[in-house]
Formats: C-alpha cells, structure tokens, sequence
C-alpha cells in the first residue's frame, strides 16, 4: 500500500501513513497541482477515473499528485506531469502560482484531502491529442477555455470537482489569467 509523509500546519513532516489512512482520517500531507494552459486562452482538465477515491467522474486540475516521500514538491510536479500527461519537463519550466492549505470532503465517497498544495502553472500549445492519459488515472484530457470555466451554470458545476467551482481557486485562476497575456520569451519559455 502506497504511503506518504503527514505533515503539520508548518509543512514539517511528522510521520509516515498509508494513502488510504490519510483520505479516511484527514490527515494533513502534501500535493501539487499543475494547470496547464495553453496561447488560446484555455486550461487543460483531466477527467478523474471512475475509480478513483476522491472525487471520482468528475473533470478537474490538468495534472495533481501527492508529494512522495523523498520528493520536494518540484520533484513531485514535474514526475506527475511525465505520468498523467506524458510530457516530459524540467524545473525551469514550472510556473509557481500559489501553495495553499485545503480541506475538503467528497461527499460521495467520504474521503477526506486535507493538504497543503504547491500550485504551479506550465505551458503547452499542443493539441490534447497528443497528451498521454494515466491508467486509472483520468479517462480524458480536454482544453476548456478559462473564461467558460470562471461562468459555468450551475448545472455545469456538478462536473467538476468543487475546488474549481467554490471560488476557492479565484486566485489561482487570476494568475492564470494573467499568464495569457504576458508573451512567452519575457517568461524565460
């Protein structure tokens, strides 16, 4: 059984539990989450398998994962990117947006993610095609543009995962945003 290092409110590691331990009682670990974006304006989502034990079905970040033990978040981001997207970078490449504590519980399956979450952006202008999809992981890739996602109905919000519809990510997404406009060689990509 897979096991990651729990955490305290400081981000110190203070033990060792297994996955299935620290979804069931909410203990506090470590995540990243990468949103990929591309010149037009649009986010790359993920649907989440249908077996997955949080948030299972729903469309949400382009790419997300616990932080191994072992791994910094960076190591983590740029492993998970290579795994669930099939696209091979480096550090450099990342663009650091935020690193927040979340808490949530999926009303579904009962799980608990209780994490402080390193949150970084990258760039990739390809066709979502030409991505790599996780087994057991995702069952697609697809690009949403962002504008479209920031003014969903409210019918449209029961897929995605909450994170991306509870205003939480506002921030994030602001950065996002931002990113569009700002031609890549003055962001050293």
């Amino acid at each position: 059984m897979k096991e990651f290092n729990v955490i305290n409110e400081d981000d110190e590691i203070i033990g060792v539990d297994t996955r299935e331990n620290i979804h069931k009682n909410g203990l506090l670990h470590r995540e990243i989450h990468i949103w990929i974006f591309n010149d037009r304006g649009e986010i790359l989502l993920q649907r989440r398998s249908n077996t997955k034990d949080t948030y299972p079905g729903l469309l949400d970040v382009s790419v997300g994962g616990h932080v191994e033990i072992g791994e910094d978040y960076e190591t983590t981001a740029i492993r998970e990117m290579g795994e669930e997207v099939g696209i091979k970078a480096e550090k450099n490449d990342l663009i650091f947006l935020d690193k927040l504590r979340r808490s949530a519980v999926d009303i579904k399956t009962g799980a608990k993610n209780n994490t402080t979450r390193k949150i970084f952006a990258y760039q990739y202008n390809g066709p979502a095609a030409d991505l790599k999809i996780e087994a057991g992981e995702a069952t697609s890739l697809e690009f949403w543009p962002l504008e479209k996602i920031l003014n969903l109905t409210e019918e449209e919000k029961k897929d995605f995962v909450p994170a991306i519809t509870d205003g939480s990510l506002s921030g994030v997404f602001g950065k996002i945003k931002n990113l569009f406009v700002i031609p890549s060689a003055s962001r050293g990509i």
